[in-house]
């Protein structure tokens, strides 16, 4: 007989799987002045918030941006093409010990974008051939940086906010690793092993100080903070590797907005570069000092006179801000498809398994939950009550049914919860002397007090799950997300103000209809390929530290700007992982100009005088919106049970060598 704590560890090693067809939630919105569009294809039922008055008052902005991107990846992987097989130390996390080492730097070659290093094996002394500065390894940007000026990138977890603020200006460092001096040990000699227990940079410094004035904290309880509160676990650590490119370091940078990497080898952190130590690594001593240098470089460009002023926003800008005191408002849409070969008896593997009845419609079957909900709740000023709307969707893991469990129900109950949640405190607001329990609630938080009442329900299971909250005085949306499920934001942006990266160079520019682009895209936390992190639980606490659970604490929060008519849509992994991002820009394209909201003739111009004017449509959208929904939904269906058509999910794993 299998123990409970065997058949524990047994779910948590099987919960993660999922088929990538099974299950589709989608949510699609778009903004207008007086409303916006937003669909969820996640639910049984469609719904539709009408146009509503503005808010009361104003209040100053909801929540600070933690970090403008959240990644969860496990040691053995990083999901980076073309990295070469991760290192694993001994013990099972990122980095173990710190090491230094001071070699001889390669040579630089003068005006020009080019590096030349000199082989010890080459008894000539002839030099390699040229290659790019992209191309260079890191392991010659360490040597360099070393060799010029060596400090140890190192911080205790029991050091203050004063002191890393100190150590950050005497060091001249944008990072540091936090270690745990209570558990060095004295290897050798001359070796002391640090055992590293986190990150933390300049930035996580500033959030830390503005987090605690911001809560009224007096300047010795802000400075004397411990860094351990805020410095990011040892385990979602970013990290580079000596022999991986500058090109590849700088790519990975910016798509995670990282300003920090450590370079691991063989367990040890062998030091952190920053976009500082690349451009160093181009310019020799010469290129930055004497007389030369200043004469070209600095002489003609230090200095502003007093008359200096800003200047004023581009046009396409201006249109924008003039439009920024008015609320802007959410009309939604809500659809829902279960797996296509879905019965009340459980899941057919093929066609031919599910037998000859018409394909799944009932909502009831799907994993999928979500919830809408449109709350009165107090701003951060608490004296003004402000109209806010909440939305999420969750993917209840299908595995946990092989063990008996209905996977349905923790993450229905999930999205339940986070309703009553909301109802609750928004009631509060409406008692006597109740306001001070009404605060608002950020994604985060009503994530994890859903979470602690689904636990305290015992509700065996697991999830992923988005939770939003848009801000209509601000036009911002705010979101906590865990898992594959996310957001994407589509917007027109037109390609005389685009930047090179989006503009649209396939379609000649006086064929183009719209200039319809990807805005916004949420990051995902992924353990490996088709194994999200989620929130679960098996009936007793995990204290496994590799585990495929998180806390709402751990989510990737985020905030995003919306601008009228923006589309946003909100989905579990069974959209994103059957239709191409570039297919649901179109497909919302298509919605528009059907819908009457984007004119063949005329254009996106036609349309925003047609709002300065005063017209909004928003009625219309309130009908159509739906209709978008049902349409991603389908788009979905059609793309899984379509053999010839390789999904977003299929091309993924092709990418990564795994027979799907």
């Amino acid at each position: 007989m299998t123990s409970p704590y065997n058949l524990t560890r047994a779910l948590l090693r099987e919960a993660a799987t999922r088929a990538s067809r099974s299950r589709v939630t989608s949510c699609a919105a778009a903004s207008s002045s007086s409303a916006a569009r937003f669909s969820s294809a996640g639910a049984s039922t469609t719904t539709t918030v009408q146009q509503r008055r503005p808010p009361s008052s104003s209040s100053s902005p909801i929540f600070l941006n933690n970090n403008n991107t959240c990644h969860f990846f496990s040691t053995s992987l990083v999901d980076v093409e073309d990295l070469p097989p991760s290192i694993q130390s001994p013990d099972g996390i990122i980095a173990a010990t710190l090491s230094s080492a001071a070699t001889i730097p390669p040579i630089k070659n003068d005006n020009t974008n080019e590096t030349t290093t000199t082989s010890s094996d080459n008894n000539n002394g002839e030099e390699e051939p040229r290659q790019k500065t992209s191309q260079v390894k890191i392991s010659e940007v360490l040597k360099r940086k070393h060799t010029l000026r060596w400090v140890e990138p190192v911080i205790s977890k029991e050091a203050t906010v004063r002191e890393a603020i100190a150590l950050c200006i005497s060091r001249k460092l944008n990072g540091m690793m936090v270690v745990d001096y209570n558990t060095s040990s004295q290897k050798t000699i001359t070796e002391l092993r640090q055992k590293c227990v986190g990150l933390m940079t300049s930035r996580d410094i500033l959030r830390m100080m503005a987090e605690a004035i911001k809560s009224g904290a007096s300047s010795d309880e802000v400075l004397d903070q411990k860094i351990s509160a805020q410095m990011t676990p040892i385990d979602q650590v970013i990290y580079g590797r000596p022999d991986e490119t500058i090109g590849m370091c700088r790519a990975i940078m910016a798509k995670l907005g990282i300003k920090c990497l450590p370079i691991l080898s063989e367990g040890r952190v062998e030091g952190i570069l920053n976009t500082r130590d690349f451009s160093d690594f181009y310019f020799d001593a010469k290129d930055r000092g004497g007389k030369k240098h200043y004469l070209r470089d600095v002489s003609q460009r230090v200095g502003l006179t007093s008359d200096t002023s800003m200047a004023e926003p581009p046009v396409f800008v201006r249109q924008n801000l003039a439009r920024r005191h008015d609320p802007l408002y959410l009309n939604v849409g809500v659809a829902e498809f279960p797996h296509p070969f879905k019965s009340v008896d459980g899941i057919g593997s093929s066609r031919r398994n599910f037998g000859p009845q018409d394909l799944a419609t009932d909502s009831d079957l799907s994993e999928d939950a979500h919830f809408l909900s449109e709350v009165e709740l107090l701003d951060e000023t608490g004296t003004n009550l402000q109209k806010l709307l909440y939305m999420g969707v969750a993917d209840g893991v299908g595995s946990w049914r092989e063990y008996g469990v209905d996977p349905r129900l923790f993450s229905h109950n999930l999205m339940e919860e986070c309703d009553n949640v909301l109802k609750e405190a928004s009631s509060r607001c409406g008692t006597l002397g109740g306001k001070t329990n009404c605060s608002m609630i950020s994604p985060a938080e009503l994530l994890a007090q859903s979470y602690e009442r689904t636990k305290g329900a015992n509700i065996i299971g697991s999830s992923t799950a988005c939770v939003a909250l848009f801000d209509s005085v601000r036009h911002q949306l705010h979101f906590s997300n865990i898992g594959d499920s996310g957001i994407i934001v589509l917007r027109h942006i037109d390609s005389d103000v685009a930047s090179p990266l989006q503009r649209n160079r396939s379609t000649p520019r006086a064929e183009r209809k719209s200039d319809m682009r990807i805005a916004f895209v949420s990051q995902q936390q992924l353990k490996s390929f088709n194994h999200p992190f989620q929130m679960g639980w098996t009936g007793e606490e995990i204290v496994e530290k590799n585990s495929s659970f998180k806390m709402a604490s751990d989510s990737c929060a985020s905030s995003v700007h919306i601008l009228r008519g923006d589309i946003i849509i909100m989905a579990t992994d069974g959209l994103f992982d059957n239709v191409d991002v570039e297919d649901l820009a179109y497909i919302a394209l298509q919605w528009e100009h059907e819908s009457g909201f984007i004119e063949n003739i005329g254009g996106i111009p036609k349309r925003n005088k047609r709002w300065d004017e005063g017209e909004s449509r928003t009625d219309i959208s309130a009908q159509a919106i739906p209709r978008l929904a049902e349409i991603l939904c389908q788009k979905a269906r059609e793309n899984s049970l379509d053999n010839t058509v390789d999904s977003p999910f299929a091309m993924l794993a092709k990418e990564n060598d795994i027979m799907w």
